[in-house]
């Protein structure tokens, strides 16, 4: 409790606007209603850890970094915390508040970047939306139905056609609505690959 004081009054004095909780269940609460950037939490908390913490927050808000706190740090602990997504890791009473200062920055600049990655992904799959695809001849409605029905599977797809018929759209069509959306759709010149490297490219 007096370390949430400390924290408070350290965080407060830097301009953050802080929410405190007087326990994990009313943690809880406060990420599902409000708009956090950043949780602090107790390792050790009654009612709930604050690793039960960590995982219930990440099942709720999975884009919020964490620190975990604790005056009982072992290795082994903050090893399950960063394996459970925690971003970072204070042993109360031996960090300098500079390094806690830091690490909250790091945190929220990392948050602010996650933020923007989701809304530029977010932007790719609307505009390589099925709905924003051109073409009403029953053969590009059938094309559609085969982008939705292949993009949620593991297939590996060959997409053909003479040039300009759209081939990159459908590729990129078929990854925005995948699974694999949150990774990069990389791209690949073949006609700039040597032929002897272009089977280790495409295939590995």
């Amino acid at each position: 409790k007096n370390y949430l004081v400390v924290l408070e009054a350290l965080l407060g004095a830097e301009g953050y606007e802080i929410v405190t909780a007087r326990d994990a269940k009313m943690a809880v609460s406060i990420i599902r209603e409000a708009d956090l950037d950043l949780l602090i939490t107790d390792m050790k908390m009654p009612g709930m850890s604050g690793m039960e913490l960590l995982e219930t927050c990440k099942k709720i808000k999975p884009e919020i970094p964490v620190i975990m706190m604790t005056a009982f740090g072992t290795i082994e602990n903050a090893v399950e915390a960063m394996q459970k997504g925690a971003y970072g890791y204070i042993q109360k009473g031996s960090t300098d508040p500079a390094e806690i200062e830091l690490l909250v920055e790091r945190a929220l600049k990392y948050q602010e970047t996650e933020r923007e990655n989701r809304r530029l992904r977010s932007e790719l799959q609307e505009r390589y939306n099925f709905s924003n695809m051109i073409g009403k001849a029953h053969s590009m409605e059938q094309t559609f139905d085969l982008i939705g029905t292949v993009a949620d599977s593991r297939a590996t797809v060959l997409v053909t056609g003479e040039s300009g018929t759209g081939k990159e759209l459908v590729a990129r069509a078929l990854h925005y609505n995948s699974p694999r959306s949150s990774g990069p759709f990389i791209r690949l010149n073949c006609a700039a690959l040597p032929k002897d490297l272009m089977e280790s490219e495409l295939f590995g």
